[in-house]
């Protein structure tokens, strides 16, 4: 049996027409298989911020595995790769502060975002003593049960019953903010929607949902795990905003492609979780030494290498570039983008066309008419032009 075979037999398929692009090797922006080398231009979805295989990740893995793998579960041995990486991320933080004079100052490692969420749905049910969790229409944190509680319908009719006492609000609708009252424990938000299509919040909006949750005494959660490291132009896509969250959630783009995620609070929060019941939330390969160290190396690379001073200029290359009567706007942050064509119908052809000469992009989710284009951060302006060069290609 060839390997595509065996993908199709052996591997679980969750759709019908998966891309089975048989890669060999991938380094930088690029895959490489099937005879071509291809442009990512979505970053294993958010993921490669760096770059695939950085060589600074490569040597923190190699480091990493002469000295120890898996020791414990999460929490009980002081091992370095936790420890320097919880100080760095901590040290990203430390000029900003929450709604409530807090410091961004304890994180929990997990091993994804959806864990993250899950996470941080247990942490402000604990500290609030309530149970109401409020999420965005559109938004997208993950598909365990409990994250899946916060999804769209269309995701999560078929897996009831879910969580109870979950509510929606509409992005930049003001009106809205009046759902969020003295039961709910948390509103879960993306300072910039990612599955809805690469949506940004309005400012004002944003600190207006930062100050009814203060007044309600509700935890405000940003879901940074597209958003996060980098993605948008700053490390933190909050930054943007001028406001600081409660919780903060980030995996995806922070593991330079090797599997974590965390969620981030004061210690006056986290600290419910060690009582009442102790143990109060438990992981075995939360934080594995392997993917610390290369988190670390990934948020280095970011800061060394200086990789957020052009992703402006990058960003507007990209919508000066992708200019066409089929191309309604493009729309979003830094290198955070999404192409809007009037159809999926319209969309779909375009983008198998583009894998086949040799640059992958993809939809999302809730917007089957706009086009993810977020490649690692350091691809540089020739292969920019190069990528929509294809792309208009591609439309034509």
């Amino acid at each position: 049996m060839t390997q595509r075979q065996i993908f199709l037999q052996n591997l679980a398929q969750t759709s019908d027409f998966p891309l089975a692009l048989e890669i060999e090797k991938a380094e930088g922006i690029y895959l490489y298989g099937n005879n071509t080398k291809y442009i990512d231009l979505i970053s294993g979805i958010a993921v490669s911020n760096v770059g695939h295989r950085h060589p600074k990740v490569v040597e923190a893995i190699k480091n990493q595995v002469d000295k120890y793998l898996h020791l414990m579960v999460y929490g009980e041995y002081i091992q370095s790769p936790q420890v320097q990486l919880a100080n760095a991320i901590v040290n990203t933080l430390s000029h900003f502060h929450t709604s409530s004079g807090l410091s961004l100052n304890n994180v929990y490692f997990t091993n994804s975002g959806t864990e993250a969420v899950e996470g941080a749905m247990k942490l402000s049910k604990r500290f609030t003593k309530r149970s109401e969790i409020i999420s965005c229409y559109n938004s997208y944190h993950g598909s365990t049960q409990g994250a899946l509680s916060l999804g769209e319908e269309h995701f999560r009719r078929n897996y009831r019953p879910l969580l109870p006492a979950t509510k929606k609000i509409k992005r930049n609708c003001f009106e809205d903010l009046s759902l969020i009252n003295n039961r709910t424990a948390a509103v879960f938000f993306e300072p910039i929607g990612g599955e809805s299509g690469i949506r940004p919040t309005d400012m004002d909006y944003l600190q207006a949902l930062q100050l009814r949750c203060l007044e309600v005494g509700a935890l405000l959660v940003f879901d940074e795990v597209q958003s996060g490291f980098g993605r948008t132009g700053k490390f933190w896509a909050f930054e943007h905003y001028d406001i600081c969250p409660d919780i903060l959630l980030c995996a995806k783009g922070m593991g330079g492609g090797m599997p974590i995620g965390a969620f981030i609070a004061s210690q006056e929060i986290m600290s419910v979780f060690k009582d009442n019941p102790i143990l109060g939330h438990i992981t075995t390969f939360g934080g594995h030494p392997v993917s610390c160290a290369a988190s670390l190396a990934t948020l280095n690379a970011i800061l060394e290498e200086k990789m957020l001073l052009d992703i402006e200029k990058k960003s507007d290359l990209f919508k000066s570039l992708l200019v066409h009567p089929k191309i309604k706007e493009v729309r979003g942050k830094g290198l955070m983008l999404a192409a809007e064509f009037d159809s999926f119908d319209v969309l779909k052809p375009i983008i198998d066309k583009a894998i086949e000469k040799g640059v992958i992009t993809d939809w999302f989710l809730y917007c089957d008419n706009s086009m993810r284009i977020a490649p690692p951060l350091i691809i540089t302006e020739n292969e920019i032009s190069w990528a929509c060069e294809v792309i208009l290609s591609c439309i034509e």
